[in-house]
């Protein structure tokens, strides 16, 4: 189970990046594409970086159950 863990954070993490810099630069460049582009790429890149960070959450809940709800 932990090298299951391990390779899907492998693969997790970097498109958690990718998305998380794609919502930036689409943020920074809306003016530059248009409504029909921007509504495409950031809208549905949110949507997915939302889905994948719930995901990394469920692979790490016993960590922030260590973290977060211990005494």
């Amino acid at each position: 189970m932990i090298m299951k863990k391990n390779k899907a954070h492998k693969i997790l993490n970097p498109i958690l990046l990718a998305l998380i810099a794609n919502q930036a630069t689409t943020a920074l460049l809306r003016d530059q594409i248009g409504d029909e582009a921007f509504e495409f790429i950031h809208e549905g890149g949110g949507i997915l970086l939302v889905s994948l960070v719930i995901v990394h959450l469920i692979f790490n809940f016993s960590w922030v159950k260590a973290s977060y709800f211990s005494k």
